[in-house]
């Protein structure tokens, strides 16, 4: 099983704390953000873990994982980090962005997929935006799921709770097969892939006619894009409702 952890962004909405480091070396408790994500992938049955670096990425090197770099980092977005994996990719593999933890049993929902491409989506979202927003709907954005799971639509604004189905976490499978989706889609849209974003990629195949797979979960992760995130993901893990869980002892 492999995976690949989108670290190549800064992080500036963590304002100092990441002047000498990554995003996702941000401590959450007694360990950085990366070594949650490893942990929870390791104990979920990765044994091929590859990181894709960007800013300070000599910081993340030094933590003995494998690293692929995005020298556009500073100019670029998650879809070009993902794009830098292209050779990568050769067989299923979980893709992970580098501001949130979850639990392993979510990366097992995932790779228990027979979809080409399968989105790892929140039912219960609600309880933890409200956690980080005054107004939930300054933030949260619109999933929409048919009959047979798969997404509609994803990532855009709403104005009514009612109409968001649950919250994308950032943590999806992708195969060869949805990567030469991508492929097509850029060329057959021509559309500029620099500043975009997972969700319209995402949001491009939807329309183009392919089926992505929405995996439900119910909590037990957390997204640290602020100071104020990272409060909320340390009282959460310290009062037991973020279990992050595993049998693995990562060393580093």
């Amino acid at each position: 099983m492999k995976a690949l952890i989108l670290a190549a962004g800064r992080g500036s909405r963590l304002n100092e704390m990441t002047d000498n480091q990554p995003k996702c070396m941000t401590d959450l408790g007694d360990k950085p953000l990366l070594h949650w994500q490893i942990e929870s992938l390791k104990a979920a049955g990765a044994t091929d873990i590859t990181v894709v670096t960007g800013y300070l990425n000599e910081v993340i090197k030094e933590q003995g994982v494998p690293t692929l770099h995005n020298a556009h980092w500073a100019t670029t977005n998650m879809v070009s980090s993902l794009l830098c994996s292209l050779n990568y990719i050769d067989q299923p593999t979980i893709v992970s962005y580098s501001d949130i933890v979850y639990a392993p049993d979510i990366v097992k929902k995932l790779t228990a997929s027979k979809s080409h491409l399968a989105v790892a989506y929140d039912d219960q979202w609600l309880s933890l935006w409200r956690d980080r927003f005054d107004n939930p709907l300054d933030d949260a954005e619109s999933l929409k799921i048919d009959t047979n799971g798969n997404l509609l639509e994803i990532g855009k604004k709403v104005g009514h709770l009612e109409e968001i189905e649950g919250q994308y976490l950032g943590l999806m499978q992708f195969t060869p097969q949805s990567m030469k989706w991508i492929d097509d889609v850029i060329v057959s849209k021509n559309l500029v892939v620099e500043n975009m974003d997972m969700t319209s990629l995402l949001n491009h195949l939807i329309e183009a006619g392919h089926k992505l797979q929405g995996v439900k979960t119910s909590g037990n992760w957390c997204e640290i894009d602020t100071q104020s995130d990272l409060r909320v993901a340390e009282t959460r893990l310290s009062n037991g409702q973020l279990d992050l869980t595993s049998d693995i002892e990562l060393s580093l």
